[in-house]
C-alpha cells in the first residue's frame, strides 16, 4: 500500500530549503574573514580569535529578536530592513558592556519555505554584519506550519563579542557624572505592539498611507532601520571618562538606564520636546497616549545613553552628535532610580 502523505504535503519543502541555502551561501561568505574555519551548512560555526599579549579577553553574548516589527515588514513586503535591525540591536546590546562583535547567528522560523523572503532577510543581515565588522557564521531556517501560519515568520539572533576585562562597562559611575544622549533613527525595534494598535487599528491606515506631519508613508516611518552605535563608541571603549552605556530598548529610558546604576545613585533627566523625534509626537497625538506610557514603550528619540565624567562629556559631545540629558545624583531610599522631567 502506497501512502500519499510525504514531508512536502505536511508543510515542509526540503528542496526549497536547500535552494534557500544555495542562494544565501554567497551572501553570507561576504562577511567571512580569516578567522572563520567552517562553511555555511556545517553543524556548528568555527571561529578562531586571537588576543593581544597582556589583555584579559572576555566573551560577551546576547540573544534578541525584532518583535512585532516583523508584522509591519510583512504588510510592506520589505524584509531586508528587519535583518539590519536584528544585527544592530544585538551589536548595541553587547556594546553597552564594552564588547565589540565577533560573530552572529540567526534563526528564521516560517510556516513554509519562502526563498525570496529568506534571501531578502539574509541580505539585511549581511549588510549590517559587514557594516559592524561582524561575521554571519551560521543560523537556522525552520519550517513549522503548525506554529506559524500564512506569511508569518519569526526572526531572532545571537551575537558573540569580545571585551578586555578591565574595559567592561559599567564602571566607576558616581554622583556628578553627566548623562549624554544619542539620537535614535526612529522606533528601532521596540514599541511596535502599541504603534500598530494606534496606526492600523485606531487610525485605520495602511503601510502605503501618507503621513503629512512626517512627510513620509507609514511603512517608511515604521521600518526605519535600528541605528548601530558601534561607529560612535567602538573606538572609545576603555576611555577612562566613559563610565557606562545604556541601550534604550523596551522599557524606554527609565527601564534601561536604571540597569547600569548603582543602588545608591539616581539619574535626573530633562527631556525637552525638541529632543523627541516627530514620529513620537505623531503617535502620541494620534493615539492620545499618556506621557508615562510613551516613555515606557518607546525610546522617544534617544537610542543610546552614555554616563561619563564632566570633562569627558564635553569631548564626547564635541566629537559626536550627543546632547546633555542630565546628571547622576545620590538616591534617597524609596525614590525612583530614574526621573524624567520636561
Amino acid at each position: 500500500m502506497t501512502s500519499d502523505i510525504d514531508y512536502k504535503s505536511s508543510g515542509v519543502d526540503v528542496l526549497a530549503g536547500e535552494e534557500a541555502v544555495r542562494r544565501i551561501k554567497g551572501l553570507v561568505r561576504k562577511t567571512y574573514n580569516s578567522k572563520v574555519l567552517s562553511d555555511l551548512g556545517s553543524f556548528g560555526g568555527l571561529y578562531q580569535f586571537d588576543h593581544e599579549p597582556g589583555t584579559n579577553p572576555v566573551l560577551v553574548s546576547s540573544t534578541d529578536g525584532v518583535g512585532t516589527k516583523i508584522l509591519v515588514a510583512i504588510k510592506s513586503g520589505f524584509y531586508d530592513t528587519v535583518g539590519q535591525d536584528l544585527v544592530n540591536h544585538c551589536v548595541n546590546d553587547i556594546l553597552v558592556q564594552g564588547a565589540k562583535p565577533l560573530f552572529f547567528l540567526d534563526y528564521i522560523g516560517l510556516s513554509g519555505m519562502n526563498v525570496e523572503v529568506v534571501e531578502a532577510v539574509i541580505k539585511g543581515l549581511v549588510k549590517a554584519c559587514q557594516e559592524n565588522g561582524c561575521v554571519l557564521i551560521g543560523g537556522e531556517m525552520a519550517e513549522m506550519p503548525g506554529i506559524y501560519h500564512g506569511q508569518d515568520f519569526d526572526l531572532a539572533g545571537t551575537i558573540v563579542g569580545l571585551v578586555n576585562k578591565p574595559d567592561i562597562l559599567p564602571r566607576n559611575i558616581a554622583a556628578g557624572d553627566v548623562i549624554v544622549g544619542f539620537s535614535s533613527s526612529g522606533l528601532h525595534t521596540n514599541g511596535f505592539s502599541l504603534a500598530r494598535k494606534i496606526v492600523f487599528d485606531k487610525l485605520g491606515l495602511d503601510v502605503d498611507s501618507y503621513i503629512p506631519e512626517l512627510h513620509t508613508s507609514v511603512g517608511e516611518a515604521l521600518l526605519t532601520v535600528h541605528r548601530s552605535y558601534l561607529p560612535t563608541f567602538g573606538s572609545k571603549i576603555g576611555d577612562e571618562g566613559l563610565h557606562g552605556l545604556a541601550h534604550i530598548t523596551g522599557g524606554g529610558i527609565p527601564g534601561n538606564l536604571k540597569r547600569i546604576l548603582p543602588n545608591d545613585l539616581r539619574a535626573e533627566i530633562t527631556l525637552p520636546e525638541s529632543l523627541v523625534l516627530p514620529v513620537f509626537h505623531w503617535l502620541k497625538d494620534a493615539g492620545n497616549i499618556q506621557d508615562e506610557v510613551m516613555s515606557q514603550a518607546f525610546n522617544l528619540g534617544t537610542g543610546m545613553i552614555a554616563v561619563c565624567s564632566p570633562a569627558y562629556s564635553e569631548r564626547l559631545i564635541n566629537e559626536n552628535d550627543g546632547y546633555i540629558l542630565g546628571t547622576i545624583t545620590y538616591r534617597e531610599k524609596g525614590s525612583q532610580p530614574v526621573v524624567i522631567r520636561k
